[in-house]
């Protein structure tokens, strides 16, 4: 059974955007997965296709209707086994590891908010996963949902051409990636470094991890708070 992702949104033209080209395109052309945007505006019941109202307490902006997105859910989601998600700045931090549990499922539920956020109840009472890409703001989840489905949709069986390049990443491991280097042998003055031409795959995997390590130690030393080889904690 594909993947299928059906996306909340109150703009469905924003999808499936880039992922209906490169890899995740021709997976998508090919059933490996499936996108389905769906407009909250057609769930609202007035004339004037009201979405949005004042936030109660009063404050600046608009909130998301807890009726209209409830219906909108409840309609593509009825008796659906799928994770809800909605993409939000106060969400917990996407990890390699939730992208590969949702890579692993039948599929994705995603809620685009907009405004200045979603009605409670509606997340209480729809049981909705609050996800965040980021420690900033965005205009709307459009953004950051695509952004998830691209990190699910590129390691699900077949997208890829070469599985292998989906296990040795940034983050697979619990490390920043190693460096990366190809021909010309010399580029301005600067050799790429004679390990990775000594045709010693032994040394060459121990100087990998080590600039792996090397680099998350410099740019993310929080990611080196738990080894991923042993699980105990380093001493800080």
């Amino acid at each position: 059974m594909s993947f299928r992702a059906t996306v909340l949104t109150l703009y469905p033209e924003m999808f499936p955007g880039h992922l209906g080209v490169s890899l995740a395109g021709k997976a998508l052309e090919r059933g490996q997965w499936s996108m389905e945007a769906v407009q909250i505006r057609d769930f609202a019941e007035d004339k004037h296709r009201t979405v949005d109202d004042t936030p109660a307490g009063g404050g600046a902006g608009m909130v998301l209707k807890a009726d209209v997105l409830a219906r909108a859910i409840d309609r593509v989601a009825a008796d659906d086994d799928r994770p809800r998600l909605l993409m939000s700045p106060r969400g917990r931090p996407l990890t390699q590891e939730r992208v590969r549990e949702l890579a692993g499922g039948a599929g994705v539920v995603i809620v685009c908010g907009r405004f200045e956020g979603v009605d409670q109840r509606v997340i209480d009472t729809r049981n909705l996963e609050e996800v965040s890409i980021g420690d900033y703001i965005l205009s709307g989840g459009e953004p950051a949902a695509l952004v998830l489905l691209d990190a699910v949709v590129r390691i699900l069986p077949g997208v890829m051409g070469n599985e292998l390049s989906g296990m040795h990443e940034s983050f697979e491991g619990g490390l920043l990636e190693h460096p990366h280097y190809t021909r010309p042998q010399v580029f301005e003055g600067h050799e790429i470094p004679a390990v990775l031409t000594s045709g010693n795959h032994g040394a060459i995997a121990k100087w990998r991890e080590a600039e792996a390590r090397k680099l998350t130690a410099e740019r993310r030393p929080d990611l080196l708070k738990r080894d991923p080889k042993s699980g105990n904690r380093f001493s800080e």
